[in-house]
Formats: structure tokens, C-alpha cells, sequence
């Protein structure tokens, strides 16, 4: 029985380049899931700090309309990159089983006024105002 080192050779080294494919795609998908989270959280600290300037101003019977702008803008920036990321995620899933970046299944939460998905811990909606 002769041994084909050549042959067992060529098979290792076409695992070992799909391995690297693969760990690659992986790394890659996980870095996407944590700018994702952190573009998240940053938009949820920007409209805590909308609804905070808003509050303020109304409380202090005060009108500040370039400030509130300035915010409504930042958080405009925040909702583009995370929909760039989510449509980049998206080009990336053809597991059926896919769960979003928090492990569990996707489940949106939504305006009764306007439909727009909002996060979960939202008190208005950042595309309408509704009071949720």
C-alpha cells in the first residue's frame, strides 16, 4: 500500500485555507455586530440627552432651537450609520437561525403612530415624537 503524501498534503492545505476563510468571515460578522451594539448605545444616550435638553428648556420656559437642532441632527448621523450596518449585516445573513446582535430572536418593537421601529427602552419615537 503506497501513501500519496502529495494528495494528503493538498487536502490539508485546502482545510487549512477554508478554516482561515471561514474564521475570517466570522471575525469580520462580530466586529459589524459590535459597531452595531456601540452605534445603538450611542443612540440611545443621544436621545436620552435630546429628551433631557427638550425637558430642560421647556421646564426653564426657555427656546434654545439651534441646540435642539444640533441634537435632532446628531441623532439623524447615529440612525444613518445604523442602518448603513444593518444593511450591511443583512447582506451577510443567509443563516435562516440568524439572531440579532443581543443573541436572541429579532423582535422590533414599533410606533403606533408612525410604524418606525424604536428601541426598547424608548419613551417617544425618534421619527414622529409619539409618546410611547
Amino acid at each position: 500500500m503506497t501513501i500519496d503524501f502529495d494528495k494528503i498534503l493538498r487536502a490539508g492545505s485546502k482545510a487549512a485555507e477554508s478554516a482561515k476563510k471561514t474564521a475570517a468571515e466570522l471575525a469580520d460578522k462580530g466586529k459589524k455586530q459590535v459597531n452595531l451594539v456601540n452605534e445603538q448605545s450611542k443612540l440611545a444616550r443621544a436621545q436620552r440627552q435630546l429628551g433631557a435638553l427638550v425637558y430642560s428648556l421647556h421646564v426653564n420656559g426657555e427656546e434654545n432651537q439651534p441646540l435642539v437642532e444640533k441634537y435632532i441632527q446628531a441623532v439623524a448621523e447615529i440612525e444613518a450609520n445604523i442602518e448603513r450596518l444593518k444593511t450591511e449585516a443583512d447582506a451577510d445573513v443567509s443563516d435562516p437561525e440568524f439572531t440579532d446582535v443581543t443573541g436572541e430572536e429579532a423582535h422590533g418593537r414599533y410606533c403606533p403612530q408612525c410604524g418606525a421601529e424604536v428601541e426598547e427602552d424608548a419613551l417617544f419615537c425618534n421619527h414622529c415624537g409619539a409618546q410611547l
